[in-house]
């Protein structure tokens, strides 16, 4: 997992007028809590954090008044149109402290010749893992797999240091079977009139 440097600043100035000040100067303002401190209200600089939370899970080594502190980012909020960062929450951790997050589950493989579908009932699993090693995802096999087959949470092989935070039975991925649309009765008994 990578760690990414950034430069913080103090933020003094709080409320809509003054974020909107922070965002024309190409930054993004957040707020940072954990381990029983009170929150501190920073700056982050706009570009090198969007370019950072392209990352799962992202590391993130703040330089905040002489002190780096590691956090991770628990809630993003972006512009609804443009797309641009508005606010972040990150958590402070620590090095070998143990953090829950989501993380993708993705597939390889192909499933069984014939009609079927794969339904994601859950397209990320919850797992506790040490924050500076936090995976970016997890990977399962849906090789062969049938109609009626599922894949359950302890199916999924995780790795070393990470365990399950969810129900372990818990449904993460199900084969379905492809059913064709049956025409309306309408539209047969019309059919068969005019023949």
């Amino acid at each position: 997992m990578a760690e990414v440097k950034l430069a913080a600043e103090t933020r003094t100035e709080f409320g809509k007028g003054a974020a909107r000040r922070i965002r024309r100067a190409s930054k993004v303002p957040a707020v940072v809590y954990g381990h029983g401190a009170d929150p501190m209200h920073i700056t982050l600089p706009g570009h090198e954090l969007q370019l950072a939370l392209r990352t799962p899970n992202v590391l993130l080594s703040l330089e905040l008044d002489g002190k780096t502190q590691l956090a991770i980012p628990k809630a993003v909020q972006r512009d609804a149109i443009k797309g641009f960062l508005d606010h972040v929450d990150l958590l402070l951790v620590r090095s070998g402290e143990k953090v829950n997050v989501e993380v993708y589950v993705h597939t390889e493989g192909d499933l069984a010749p014939g009609a079927y579908l794969l339904e994601h009932v859950l397209s990320t699993l919850t797992v506790e893992a040490e924050a500076t090693h936090i995976p970016e995802s997890v990977t399962v096999s849906i090789e062969g797999l049938e109609a009626g087959a599922s894949i359950l949470a302890k199916d999924i092989p995780l790795p070393k240091g990470t365990t399950l935070a969810i129900d372990e039975d818990a449904v993460v991925l199900q084969v379905l079977s492809a059913q064709a649309e049956e025409a309306p009765a309408d539209a047969e008994a019309e059919g068969a009139s005019e023949a």
